[in-house]
Formats: C-alpha cells, sequence, structure tokens
C-alpha cells in the first residue's frame, strides 16, 4: 500500500467518524476502552478481547452504509484508524502489565549489555562480505526507535525498517560478489548481532505486545516472516552462550566477567574517572573552602550593618548554605561512587567506554549534538550559582570553544543561547507513528465526542508491512 493511499485513507475514516451516523460506533468503542481498563491484567484474555473487538467492528465498517462502495485499501485503513486509537488508550494497562515480563525485560537487556562488550561478527558466522558497520549502526537506531510509539503496527514497523536495513546490506553485498541471493541463514546471524549491539529498550515486551494486540489478519507476509526472524533473535539471545559464539567455555566465562566488571565501575576506564573524581574531591575540600570563606568576609566587610542583627546573622547563614558547582560534582561523585549498579546511571550514555577505533563518522554529528548541550547546561549552571567558577578538563584544543562558551552575556535568556550555540531539540514522538512523512495530529477534538484519533502516518521511508 502505497503511502499516499494510506494517508488518504486514513482521513477519510476519521471524517466518515465525525458523521452523526457513526455515533454508535463512537459509543461501542468508547464503552470497550472502559470496560476493558476496569479489568484485571489477563494477557491471553486480554489479547482474545482485542483481537475479538477488532473483527467485529471491521465487519460492522464494512456492512454500514458510511463505507458503502469504499476499496479495501479504505476499509484496511479504517482498522488501523481503529487498532492506533484503540491501542494508545489501552497501552499503559496491557504495556508490560505482569512483573514476570518486567524481570525478562531486565535479564534481557542485561545479557545483551555484557556480551554486546565482546561479540564479535565472526562469533556470529557472519561472512565478512555481509560486515558492514555503518549500516548495521542504521539498523540499530531503527530498532531502538521502538518504545518512541505505543500503537502496536508503529512498533512493528521499527523492526520491518531495521531488518530491511539488513535485508538490503545482504542484497547489495551478494550481488557485488556475485554470490547467489542471501537466505535466512544469513539473514538471522546479522539480526542478532545488530539486536545485541542495539539493546532495545524492553524488547521482550514490545515482540508480546505486537504478537497479542497487533491486528491478527495483517501481521502476515513480509511483516510476518521478519517479525518471526526477530522472535527468534531474542530467543537465541535469551539462552546464548559460549556454544552459540564459537568460543571455549573458558573464554566466554572470562568475557562475562570483564563486561561485568566494566559495567560495574571496574575496569580501568572507570577506575581512572573515579580517581580523577577522587583527586578532585580532595583538591576542592582543601581550596574552594577558604576561597568561599574570603569571599563571605569581603561581602559581609562591603554590606552595610544592619539595624536588625538577628536579620543579617539569618542572611549570613542563608548564604553560607549555597552549595557550590565544585561542592554539588563532588556531593554528585560521592553518590555515584556509591551506586551498587554503577552501569545503569551510564547506559543513556552509549559513548561512555568507547574507543576512538569503535566511532564511525555518523557518530560524530551525535556527539557533536551532546557536546554542545552539555557546554550549555553547564554554562548555565555556573550562571544559576552566581558565576561560581567550575570548568571541564579540556585539553588545550578545546581551551577556545571553552573561552568562547564562557564570552555569552548573562543577559540572554536559555533559548537564545540554545539557538546562539546551536541545540536541538527533540520533540515527543510518543504519539506519533514512526514516519518521515505527515504526523498529522487530527485537530478537531469532536471526534468520539471528546477525542479524537491519532491520524499520524505509520510508515517511515520505504517501509511497508505488505
Amino acid at each position: 500500500m502505497e503511502n499516499a493511499d494510506v494517508f488518504l485513507g486514513l482521513q477519510d475514516f476519521l471524517e466518515r467518524m465525525r458523521q452523526p451516523s457513526a455515533a454508535d460506533f463512537v459509543k461501542s468503542i468508547k464503552s470497550f476502552i472502559v470496560s476493558f481498563s476496569n479489568n484485571a491484567p489477563d494477557p491471553e484474555r486480554d489479547s482474545a478481547a482485542v483481537q475479538a473487538f477488532f473483527a467485529n467492528m471491521e465487519a460492522a465498517f464494512r456492512a454500514h452504509p458510511l463505507w458503502a462502495g469504499c476499496s479495501e485499501e479504505e476499509l484496511d485503513s479504517a482498522g488501523e484508524g481503529l487498532e492506533k486509537y484503540v491501542m494508545t488508550k489501552l497501552f499503559t494497562r496491557v504495556f508490560a502489565s505482569l512483573p514476570d515480563d518486567v524481570k525478562l525485560d531486565e535479564q534481557l537487556s542485561e545479557k545483551m549489555a555484557l556480551v554486546q562488550q565482546f561479540v564479535r561478527p565472526e562469533n556470529l558466522d557472519i561472512k565478512p562480505a555481509f560486515q558492514n558497520e555503518t549500516s548495521w549502526l542504521l539498523a540499530q537506531k531503527e530498532l531502538q526507535k521502538i518504545n518512541m510509539y505505543k500503537a502496536p503496527r508503529d512498533k512493528l514497523v521499527c523492526i520491518l525498517n531495521c531488518c530491511k536495513v539488513i535485508n538490503n546490506l545482504l542484497l547489495n553485498a551478494s550481488i557485488a560478489s556475485n554470490e547467489n541471493p542471501p537466505g535466512a541463514d544469513d539473514f538471522l546471524p546479522v539480526l542478532i548481532y545488530v539486536t545485541i549491539k542495539a539493546n532495545p529498550p524492553q524488547l521482550h515486551s514490545n515482540l508480546l505486545y505486537i504478537q497479542r494486540y497487533r491486528r491478527q489478519s495483517r501481521l502476515v507476509s513480509e511483516a510476518a516472516y521478519f517479525f518471526t526472524n526477530m522472535l527468534s533473535a531474542e530467543a537465541f539471545i535469551s539462552n546464548i552462550d559460549a556454544k552459540a559464539l564459537s568460543l571455549e567455555e573458558t573464554e566466554f566465562e572470562k568475557n562475562m566477567e570483564f563486561a561485568r566488571a566494566l559495567l560495574s565501575g571496574l575496569s580501568t576506564d572507570l577506575d581512572g574517572l573515579s580517581s580523577q573524581i577522587n583527586q578532585l574531591a580532595g583538591q576542592d575540600q582543601r581550596e574552594p573552602t577558604e576561597s568561599r570563606h574570603h569571599t563571605l568576609k569581603e561581602d559581609h566587610a562591603n554590606r552595610p550593618k544592619s539595624s536588625d542583627g538577628k536579620s543579617s546573622s539569618k542572611d549570613q547563614s542563608s548564604i553560607s548554605k549555597v552549595p557550590s558547582i565544585s561542592e554539588l560534582e563532588n556531593r554528585g561523585a560521592t553518590i555515584l561512587l556509591k551506586e551498587d549498579q554503577v552501569s545503569k546511571v551510564f547506559q543513556e550514555y552509549p559513548y561512555m567506554f568507547a574507543h576512538a577505533g569503535d566511532l564511525t563518522v555518523k557518530d560524530v554529528e551525535e556527539l557533536l549534538n551532546n557536546y554542545k548541550q552539555l557546554v550549555f547546561k553547564y554554562v548555565c549552571l555556573l550562571k544559576g550559582s552566581d558565576g561560581a567558577s567550575a570548568s571541564f578538563p579540556l585539553s588545550k584544543s578545546q581551551a577556545q570553544a571553552q573561552q568562547h562558551v564562557e564570552t555569552v552575556k548573562e543577559s540572554q535568556d536559555h533559548r537564545a543561547i540554545a539557538q546562539n550555540i546551536g541545540l536541538q531539540s527533540n520533540t515527543d514522538k510518543e504519539e506519533d507513528g514512526p514516519s518521515r512523512t505527515s504526523n498529522q495530529e487530527n485537530t478537531n477534538s469532536d471526534l468520539l465526542k471528546e477525542e479524537a484519533v491519532g491520524s499520524s502516518e505509520y510508515s517511515h521511508d520505504d517501509t511497508s508491512e505488505q
């Protein structure tokens, strides 16, 4: 189905739902959501109830005068709009609703975090001709988007896009090397490798969610093939061991122990960071204290004498309690060193333990943007603390950049500063389909009497489920 056809079909569906004759549909949808939400979570029962409701509603669409003479594409779009609206409303009720699912998510994520530290393409028997880190990075990024969305189809599209990037890589590589078209034996190992490196959030729960609540009649053909491969990849990763990676048992255990040490803050990199923090903390205990006392003395000497001694004492006490940047840094460092699982703190910083050889050209843009945000936040923190002095341990090549940042006028507001240093803000995508096409959110708020069915387009780039 073409993107334009899907978009026009969804718009047509929304318009039909606003008609007075659609009042019964509106009532049925709202009634189902309310009654479903009042029941205790039971995945099997919940899945059956949702699938039955979708089937009944789509059959009612076909028989209703509002859809008389419509094409299959228009009817299919009506079903997509229904699924997106209902499942967005029920998302918090059905997604990862059982403690066992949450536990499995954590175990799977932890395992991928460990294995990704040492796994290599050769461990999964990926042919050299099929190894392309740039394409793999693109596939990883598609998979990592899965938690941005709530609708089952939107989540599935993230998986399909990841798989299509891999599939195109394999096809192009096979053509270039005059080999036979790649099969499942070539595709699955690459998907496993990409999934381990991506470590997508709540992978287990996302796959269960798609299985249970994606309309079964649409989980077919190419979508079914790629989704089945993702299920196989999850099963492989869950049971991964030395044999699966073509390693000796002792080597596998050694690698796992090293990965645990790395992620728990016991590696050389983090030890060095901790030593640096401790050193800075030791210096701060001696130097800044005297400086702060000196500043307070000068401030007290220059301040006019207050007629109210108690008020002056209270003001001075209040000033002395304002922490400096260095104090905040050292307090945070102390808390960090006491964390039981330091690795979780740094999980959102993927380059924390990366080496220069691990980076690709595409990483530069992300790193530069992260650096700008870091500088911006740090400068704002400095200004907010009345110009307290603290600095990054910058190299000589970074000194000029630091001096430039420090010349930003204090009177400028945060938005102006952000524009000057080129910060980019990310918009909330949770309600939108994964798409670079229109993320149309229905502006007419009277749909379904009170709320609009989200009409964001579902496909991004070339991906289509069928």
